[in-house]
C-alpha cells in the first residue's frame, strides 16, 4: 500500500510518529516519509535514530498554512497527529489550544485538499466523546472538521477520516510511564484518583497498525474506534508496583470516571465490525457511501439504540500479567 508513496506525519516527533515511522520502515519501502513538527531539538534527536534515505524533516507549525502547503506537495498519505494534549495546560491557555487543535486541523485539511493528497487520517481521543474539558472540546471540533471536509474535497481524490482511541501504553504523558517515573523517583505510594476508575489501554504498535488498516478501509468521513481492553486503575497500579500502597486523590477537573469512545447519543449512527466500531457522519455527503461495507469488504451492523462503548462496560479486560507483558514488549517513545 505504501511502497513508493510519500507520507507526511504532522506532529511526527511524538510517540505515535516514532512508532509509525518504525513500523513503516519495517513493512514498506516508501519514497518519502516527511516529519512535520515545530521542535528542532526533537527533530534532531529523531533523525539520529531514523536516518534512512527516505526520511525528510520539515520544521513547521500546523498553524502555518503556507508552510503546510509546501510540505504537502506530492504527498499521498497524511497522518495528522499534531495537537496540544495536556488537559490542565489547555484549560489555562485555551486560545493556544484552539489555534493548534482546531485552526491547525483546518489548515491540515486545506493543504491536503490543495495538494490532492489521497488519504488523510486524523488522530483523535476518547476525550472528544462527550467532552468535559477544553482539550476534548477542541478535538471534537477537529473531528467534525475532518469529517465535513469530504464535502469540501468535491471532485478531488482526497478522502479524510478519523481514528479515536484511549490511553496508549508507553506514550509520553499516559498513566503507565507516569507511574513508572514515580516509582523510579522513589515514591512511597501511588496516587489514585478514584478506586472505580477504568481506562482503555492500547499499545503504540497496535495503534499504528490500526491506522494503517484504516487507510485501506476508509471511504471518507468515518470515525474508527478499535475494540481494545479496559483495566481498573487500581489493578494497573498494583501490576506495576505491587509493593506500594495507594492514596486516593480525587478526580481532577476535566477527568471522567470511565472513558467513552462511542457515546450513546451516537448509537443511531454507530456500526459494529468484528474488531472495531465506526461512527458514521451526521451530515449527508455528495454521493453518500454505504458505510456498513468498507473498502476491504468487511461488514458492519448497527448497534442497539442507546449503546455506549466505555471503559467501564467493556467486555474485554486486561489482566495484570497481560499488562506487564505488553509493557515489556513496548518501546518507550
Amino acid at each position: 500500500m505504501l511502497n513508493g508513496k510519500n507520507i507526511l506525519i504532522t506532529g511526527g516527533t511524538g510517540s505515535f510518529g516514532k512508532q509509525f515511522v518504525h513500523t513503516i520502515l519495517k513493512q514498506y519501502k516508501p519514497n518519502k516519509i516527511i516529519i512535520y513538527s515545530r521542535d528542532e531539538l526533537k527533530q534532531f534527536e529523531m533523525a539520529q535514530k531514523f536516518n534512512d534515505e527516505c526520511m525528510r524533516y520539515f520544521i513547521g507549525d500546523v498553524r502555518d498554512l503556507h508552510r503546510l502547503n509546501k510540505a504537502m506537495r506530492g504527498v499521498d498519505y497524511v497522518v495528522h497527529a499534531a495537537a496540544l494534549k495536556h488537559v490542565p495546560i489547555a484549560e489555562y491557555n485555551p486560545m493556544e489550544c484552539i489555534k493548534t487543535n482546531i485552526m491547525g486541523a483546518q489548515n491540515d485539511i486545506d493543504a491536503a485538499i490543495e495538494a490532492n493528497v489521497k488519504r488523510v487520517i486524523a488522530l483523535s481521543t476518547d476525550k472528544a466523546a462527550n467532552p468535559v474539558n477544553l482539550y476534548g472540546a477542541t478535538k471534537l471540533a477537529s473531528d467534525k472538521l475532518f469529517v465535513a471536509a469530504n464535502n469540501l474535497a468535491g471532485d478531488r481524490e482526497t478522502r479524510l477520516s478519523v481514528v479515536r482511541y484511549g490511553n496508549v501504553i508507553g506514550s509520553r504523558g499516559s498513566v503507565v510511564p507516569f507511574f513508572q517515573k514515580l516509582i523510579y523517583d522513589g515514591a512511597k505510594e501511588l496516587p489514585i484518583t478514584d478506586e472505580k476508575m477504568t481506562r482503555f489501554l492500547i499499545t503504540l504498535e497496535d495503534g499504528v497498525l490500526f491506522v494503517l488498516k484504516n487507510f485501506q478501509r476508509m471511504q471518507g468521513g468515518e470515525i474508527f474506534i478499535p475494540k481494545i481492553p479496559s483495566m481498573k486503575i487500581t489493578e494497573l497500579a498494583h501490576a506495576i508496583a505491587p509493593h506500594l500502597p495507594h492514596t486516593i486523590v480525587g478526580i481532577r477537573p476535566g477527568e471522567k470516571l470511565h472513558e467513552i469512545m462511542c457515546p450513546s447519543d451516537d448509537s443511531h449512527i454507530t456500526l459494529e465490525f468484528h474488531d472495531h466500531y465506526v461512527i458514521k457522519p451526521t451530515i449527508q455527503f455528495i454521493g453518500q457511501y454505504d458505510f456498513s461495507k468498507n473498502r476491504l469488504g468487511e461488514i458492519g451492523k448497527s448497534v442497539t439504540q442507546g449503546f455506549e462503548y466505555n471503559s467501564g462496560n467493556n467486555t474485554e479486560w486486561l489482566s495484570c500479567e497481560a499488562l506487564l507483558e505488553k509493557i515489556a514488549h513496548t518501546d518507550s517513545y
